[in-house]
C-alpha cells in the first residue's frame, strides 16, 4: 500500500533541488563549495526564493484545510471567503498611511484585517439556510468581490492601481531574496499550531451541537482556526502577494485519498500545499525563460483546472 507522506516528501525534495538550479544565472551546486559568488546566488536568492514557496504552499494549504472544518463547507478557502483580500486592504493601508513602517507592523495590520474579514464571512454565512451548502462559496466569492472592489478603488485614488495589480494579485516570487522571506517562519509555526489541535477542528467540523455533546467548547477553537488563517492569509500577502486555489483544490485532493482524519492528513496536506506552489513556481520560471511569470497566474491556472476536475469527478464511496 502507498503511503502517501512518503511520497509527497520525495516528490517535494525533488521539487526543492530543481528550483536551487533554475535561474538566469547558471550555478552548479556542486560549485556552491568552492565558487564564492555560486555560494552567494545560491544562499541570498535561490535557497530563500525556495524556502518561501514551500513555507507558502504549506501554509495556505494547511489553513485551507482549517477554513474548510470551521465552516463546514469543502468549497472555500482563505482566497474565496474574503481574508486574503481584507489582509490585502491592511497591506494597501499602511503602504498610503505608513509607508515607511517595519515589516512586523504591516504584518500585523494585515493579519487583524484578514481576521476581520475572515469573522464577516463567518457572520454572514450563519444568516444563509443551513441546507443550502452551495450559498456558502458562492457569499464567499461575493464578499472576497466586495473587498477586492475597495481595495481597487483607494488603490485608484492613490495611484496604486499597478502596484495592486502586479503584486498583490498576481503574487511573485521573484524579488524574494534573504531578509526578506523570514516572516513565513511565523505562517509555518501557525500551521504547525493546526497540526496540534486537529483534533479539536476534526470535532468542530461535526457542528457546534456534536461539539459540545463531546465536551468542546466551540468558541475558543473557532477563534484559534481564523487566527491561524488570518496570519497564513497575511503573511502570505505581504510577503509573496496573493496565490490562489491552494487552500481550495490541496484539502480536497487529500480528503479524498486519506478521508477526514486531520491528525493524520494535515502533513501530507502541507507536503501537497508546498510541492503543488513550488510545481507552479517552476513553471513559471521555463515558460518563458530567462524570463518569468508570476506563480500567482500559474497556481491561478492549475487550481482552476484541478478544481474543474474536482468538481465533475464524483467522490468514492467510503467503505
Amino acid at each position: 500500500m502507498i503511503r502517501p507522506l512518503p511520497v509527497m516528501l520525495a516528490i517535494l525534495l525533488s521539487l526543492f533541488v530543481t528550483s536551487l538550479t533554475i535561474g538566469a544565472a547558471q550555478v552548479s551546486l556542486r560549485a556552491a563549495g568552492s565558487d564564492a559568488w555560486a555560494a552567494l546566488v545560491l544562499m541570498e536568492s535561490r535557497l530563500p526564493r525556495t524556502l518561501a514557496v514551500v513555507l507558502t504552499g504549506a501554509a495556505l494549504a494547511v489553513a485551507g484545510t482549517v477554513m474548510q472544518q470551521i465552516v463546514r463547507n469543502k468549497f472555500v478557502g482563505p482566497d474565496t471567503t474574503g481574508t486574503s483580500e481584507s489582509a490585502g486592504l491592511g497591506l494597501l493601508l499602511m503602504t498610503i498611511l505608513a509607508p515607511d513602517s517595519p515589516v512586523w507592523v504591516r504584518m500585523l495590520v494585515a493579519s487583524l484585517t484578514a481576521l476581520a474579514g475572515s469573522a464577516a464571512f463567518i457572520l454572514l454565512i450563519r444568516r444563509l439556510p443551513a441546507r443550502e451548502v452551495m450559498l456558502v462559496p458562492v457569499a464567499g466569492i461575493i464578499l472576497s468581490g466586495v473587498i477586492g472592489a475597495v481595495v481597487t478603488f483607494i488603490a485608484w485614488r492613490y495611484d496604486l492601481v499597478q502596484y495592486v495589480g502586479t503584486w498583490l494579485a498576481a503574487g511573485g516570487s521573484s524579488g524574494i531574496i534573504a531578509g526578506r522571506y523570514e516572516t513565513l517562519w511565523v505562517a509555518g509555526a501557525a500551521a504547525i499550531a493546526a497540526w496540534f489541535a486537529a483534533d479539536r477542528f476534526a470535532i468542530l467540523g461535526l457542528g457546534d451541537n456534536v461539539a459540545k455533546g463531546l465536551g468542546l467548547d466551540p468558541a475558543p477553537v473557532m477563534r484559534l482556526g481564523l487566527m491561524v488563517v488570518s496570519v497564513v492569509s497575511a503573511l502570505v500577502v505581504v510577503t509573496v502577494g496573493m496565490i490562489p486555489f491552494v487552500g481550495l483544490v490541496v484539502p480536497n485532493i487529500v480528503s479524498r485519498i486519506m478521508g477526514d482524519d486531520l491528525r493524520r492528513s494535515i502533513p501530507v496536506v502541507a507536503t501537497a500545499g508546498a510541492a503543488l506552489v513550488s510545481a507552479c513556481d517552476i513553471i513559471g520560471r521555463l515558460v518563458i525563460y530567462p524570463y518569468e511569470v508570476p506563480v500567482g497566474l500559474i497556481m491561478g491556472i492549475v487550481g482552476s483546472v484541478i478544481f474543474l476536475i474536482l468538481l465533475y469527478r464524483p467522490t468514492r464511496p467510503s467503505t
